[in-house]
């Protein structure tokens, strides 16, 4: 009935005591009874489907009952009006005294009608977009159509056109992978097929400079584990926990790969059994100082490891060059560089490198202040202990910047310059992850999270839980 109705008439209803859906039901029908005569009795309108069902709901509050009740109508304009004036003679429900006033009679084809034009309108703007594509947009899709078509095989197994002469690969578990990092312009992963790490690949390893480059599940982690046995891996990158690598967006993919993390950091943190600081790890926290040789992106030929330290600016540009033309790479022979902080490593500016999680879980003695300076455990140990229910903003350094109630932390986030890190004694939700994310912010601490739309890839997002185990 409800499919086929054309007007539905809204009331209200209040009763001086407390009453039931089944007394509204038995009042409507036995008060309008013989009201408006045979034609209009609303029993045999009911048994003809022209009156659908009564629908009532019924709160009570203090002794007195408040509720709202619809009927479906479809007959004309004139005998759904009298059919709802008359709902108005009711004068009792049940044991009580009640009032029942018709509030509003509304037409439903009128409200299909405003959705079909609501719907028209979106229709009409998206689904006729003009469809010639641009010089640069044409330029694009061929330049596309090559990287897709660029991959090969290494020994039986999906490789980029790179893998068999350059001097560093990243290891991926599928074709799939493959495929991606060859669209975002990294030509040299090879895909192990599964599991099972394959000989050739093993092998490779040993002559390469080689990234492990796999998913944010216990797949990816056991892959790493053969790979570490049977072969010789230099650095870790994972996609975002639950993600794979071939559903990363070109800013999450290349983040992923220039914080990868040195292979031994990596298994010392498993081997300890150390939720904070495995997680750390498994996340791609990078090292500041670490001279890693990052992949080489749309042809360009990747410096071993002892040569890889260069200037920061240098690493900005290799990492640019990604999303350039191919004809502006070609034959520039640059080579994306170290993580962030290699050449104050190499002594290139003289200023000492911030301590990073990755360094108080590997408890490297060089850190500066390593023994002194706090730890992000023990902010959130403070944040969600006897200063409950405040957020905090910590610098690279891991020292204070400010503190303000939990309720205020979009506010407190928002304003904040110079925040490397949050702690959180509440929920973080999708408006805070935002501003912290407009604010470079790279670490978020949270008791819990809300749904995230969507989520970036800085700042990392974390629960309290792994740091008070």
């Amino acid at each position: 009935m409800q499919d086929t109705a054309k007007y539905l008439i809204h009331a209200k209803l209040s009763a001086d005591g407390v009453i039931e859906r089944s007394d509204v039901v038995g009042a409507v029908f036995g008060q309008t009874e013989g009201l408006l005569g045979d034609e209009m009795d609303l029993r045999d309108l009911q048994d003809s489907s022209k009156v659908g069902r009564i629908d009532v709901s019924v709160e009570t509050e203090g002794g007195q009952s408040f509720g709202d009740v619809t009927i479906a109508s479809s007959l004309d304009k004139v005998e759904t009006a009298i059919l709802a004036a008359s709902l108005e003679t009711i004068s009792r429900v049940g044991p009580c005294q009640a009032r029942l006033e018709v509030t509003n009679i509304e037409d439903v084809r009128a409200a299909k009608r405003r959705i079909v034009v609501q719907r028209a309108k979106e229709l009409l703007a998206n689904s006729f977009q003009e469809t010639v594509l641009t010089s640069d947009e044409l330029h694009e899709e061929v330049r596309e159509s090559v990287r897709a078509g660029e991959m090969n095989e290494y020994e039986g197994y999906p490789a980029g056109p790179n893998v068999e002469d350059g001097d560093a690969i990243v290891v991926v578990e599928g074709r799939a992978d493959v495929a991606r990092l060859l669209e975002f312009g990294v030509k040299n992963a090879v895909a192990v097929e599964g599991t099972n790490v394959p000989d050739a690949v093993a092998e490779l390893t040993e002559a390469r400079t080689t990234t492990a480059f796999l998913d944010g599940d216990r797949g990816g982690q056991l892959i790493l584990r053969e790979l570490g046995q049977v072969g010789d891996v230099d650095f870790v990158a994972f996609a975002p926990e639950g993600e794979s690598v071939e559903e990363l967006q070109r800013g999450e993919l290349l983040a992923a790969l220039r914080e990868k993390t040195p292979y031994e950091v990596y298994e010392r943190a498993r081997q300890a059994g150390d939720p904070e600081s495995a997680r750390e790890v498994a996340t791609g926290g990078s090292r500041p100082g670490t001279t890693a040789a990052s992949p080489a992106v749309d042809g360009e030929t990747p410096t071993p490891r002892e040569e890889s330290a260069q200037p920061a600016a240098a690493e900005r540009s290799a990492d640019a060059d990604a999303g350039a033309s191919s004809d502006s790479r070609s034959g520039d022979g640059s080579a994306a560089s170290a993580t962030d902080g290699g050449s104050q490593a190499d002594g290139g500016s003289g200023a000492m490198a911030q301590p990073s999680l990755v360094d108080q879980v590997e408890g490297r003695p060089d850190a500066p202040d390593a023994a002194a300076a706090s730890t992000l455990t023990d902010h959130v140990r403070a944040v969600v202990g006897e200063n409950a229910g405040t957020v905090r903003l910590l610098d690279e350094e891991w020292e204070p910047l400010t503190e303000a109630p939990a309720d205020t932390a979009y506010e407190t986030v928002d304003e904040s310059e110079g925040a490397y890190a949050l702690v959180l004694d509440g929920e973080l939700d999708q408006r805070t992850l935002d501003a912290a994310a407009d604010r470079d912010v790279q670490h978020a601490v949270a008791r819990t999270t809300g749904e995230f739309v969507k989520q970036p890839a800085t700042p990392h997002v974390r629960p309290v839980d792994g740091f008070l185990s």
